[in-house]
């Protein structure tokens, strides 16, 4: 039977932002799913804000046993997916990850609260600029930027102000906002692989590092010249890493 690997994209985009990565995994053994996450993409809304919602809607889903790999919020939702969930997730894979996207008194490892505030206020009025501002900020510190954009905008939720496809994506910056999942992570038994841009300047390396120090069965793969998206800057590194890890 053919390893599972599951791929979830970050907020925003849809599945489409994982085929330079899929293109890598062509020819190796591994059967591939990756599914828009609620609201995104072709997907139905999840009609929530609240992360437990979200993973339940992709666990439903989810083939047993299954290597899931998550980018961004994708990253949050299997590692929810690995605690609440776990007969479902034989390993884990985190690109780009954090337990907690918003800074606090004890947690500087990501964007100040007054910033994820202001892009969840002014989303309701201008979905299409703050899509095109995270965009940016997922490229910045990467040797590849410009092609990194086009991916981007090749993958991005079509969201006008008003619609559904807007306000499920505002739940999606709301998950991404209130989400803390720093108690849950020592809770999680699989294996996990965690992959970082050293120059990611959404998701400070440093997350990643706590992550690699507090997840009982991790390992940090860090990508030089790599911001937040390493999959799509280094699709031939990280295809490597996926296949070492999964058969490893």
């Amino acid at each position: 039977m053919r390893p599972s690997l599951v791929l979830l994209h970050g907020w925003g985009l849809s599945a489409r932002v994982w085929a330079p990565l899929c293109a890598e995994l062509e020819a190796s053994d591994l059967a591939i799913c990756a599914p828009d996450l609620p609201g995104h993409g072709a997907a139905p809304a999840a009609g929530s804000a609240t992360l437990a919602d979200w993973s339940d809607r992709v666990a439903a889903d989810l083939p047993e046993g299954a290597t899931v790999c998550g980018w961004s919020l994708g990253a949050l939702i299997a590692l929810d997916l690995a605690v609440r969930h776990a007969v479902k997730v034989s390993r884990l894979v985190l690109i780009g990850s954090t337990p907690r996207f918003v800074t606090c008194a004890d947690w500087p490892h990501g964007l100040p609260a007054n910033t994820v505030a202001n892009f969840c206020r002014q989303f309701t009025t201008a979905p299409a600029e703050i899509l095109r501002r995270f965009i940016a900020l997922q490229t910045l510190g990467d040797t590849r930027r410009q092609g990194l954009i086009r991916a981007l905008d090749h993958a991005l939720t079509a969201a006008a102000p008003g619609t559904a496809q807007a306000a499920a994506l505002a739940d999606g910056l709301a998950v991404l906002a209130d989400t803390d999942l720093r108690a849950a992570v020592a809770s999680v038994r699989q294996p996990t692989l965690l992959i970082h841009g050293e120059g990611d300047a959404l998701m400070p390396l440093s997350a990643g590092r706590w992550l690699a120090a507090t997840l009982p069965a991790a390992r940090l793969e860090a990508l030089a010249g790599c911001g937040h998206a390493p999959f799509l800057s280094q699709p031939e590194a990280c295809a490597a890493l996926l296949e070492r890890f999964i058969h490893g």
